[in-house]
């Protein structure tokens, strides 16, 4: 299934655009997944706060997969907690945080514990791909575990700061993806010629070759859900800002569903 995310709102939000505005929003763009990823006030919604918008998504006809930072057990629980008042059935998360950087075997040892009430919830726990991590270490993780309920969110966009191929980085994971964040990443000349900037680009005007994940993963015949965000730069205003992240997800929407 294709789904919008909180990335793809990035800029909305910070101009006030609420959850449910964008849950609306969804909807009117034909798509029924909303990821919640690392969206700061949902951990500060009361209780029924919380029931209100898992309300407002179902209002909307959306299934909802959740996203956060860390795999602390109460960072994992409460997600688990949250996953239950969304019917959420995934969960997406990062082996750091900015105040926690387990050892690989920490990390094996926590995601253990954790994960065995993610398997009798029937919540998968994906891991995402990024630059923090190597991809092998983060699979050997996965791999030590040892649950179906454990696996990757392929971002390949963000190992190339680890110095890595997107598109290695797309074929060593492909066994064992879960969820897939899409977005068009390029390099641009800084002024002056002295250096690169990395970012994000319109979709099918970057560097990403995603007919090659199609290929590989092939997400689609496997029930994956593939959910679009954007890495934006701020550009000098707003409304030209937001009208540019708006045409980059109608872009990135059209490709999706352009390509079988």
């Amino acid at each position: 299934m294709i789904g919008l995310g909180t990335y793809a709102y990035f800029w909305q939000h910070a101009e006030g655009l609420s959850l449910a505005g964008a849950f609306e929003d969804t909807r009117a763009q034909g798509v029924e997944l909303f990821q919640i990823c690392d969206y700061a006030p949902l951990e500060e919604m009361t209780a029924p706060q919380l029931r209100d918008a898992a309300r407002a998504a179902r209002d909307n006809g959306l299934s909802i997969e959740l996203g956060t930072k860390g795999i602390a057990p109460d960072r994992l629980a409460r997600f688990l907690d949250l996953a239950e008042i969304f019917d959420a059935r995934l969960v997406r998360s990062m082996l750091y945080t900015p105040g926690s950087r387990p050892t690989l075997e920490e990390a094996t040892a926590l995601l253990r514990a954790a994960i065995r009430s993610y398997e009798s919830a029937g919540v998968e726990l994906a891991l995402e791909t990024y630059e923090q991590v190597p991809t092998r270490d983060l699979l050997g993780v996965i791999d030590a575990v040892g649950s179906d309920a454990l696996g990757i969110c392929l971002d390949p966009a963000n190992v190339v700061a680890q110095l890595e191929s997107p598109r290695e980085c797309v074929e060593q994971t492909a066994h064992a993806v879960k969820n897939v964040h899409v977005k068009d990443f390029a390099f641009a000349r800084q002024d002056g010629w002295v250096g690169f900037t990395y970012s994000g680009a319109r979709m099918g005007e970057g560097l990403h070759d995603y007919d090659h994940l199609l290929r590989v993963v092939d997400p689609r015949a496997r029930g994956i859900n593939e959910v679009v965000e954007h890495w934006l730069p701020w550009q000098t205003d707003a409304v030209t800002t937001i009208r540019n992240e708006r045409d980059w997800t109608r872009a990135t929407l059209e490709h999706l569903r352009s390509t079988p």
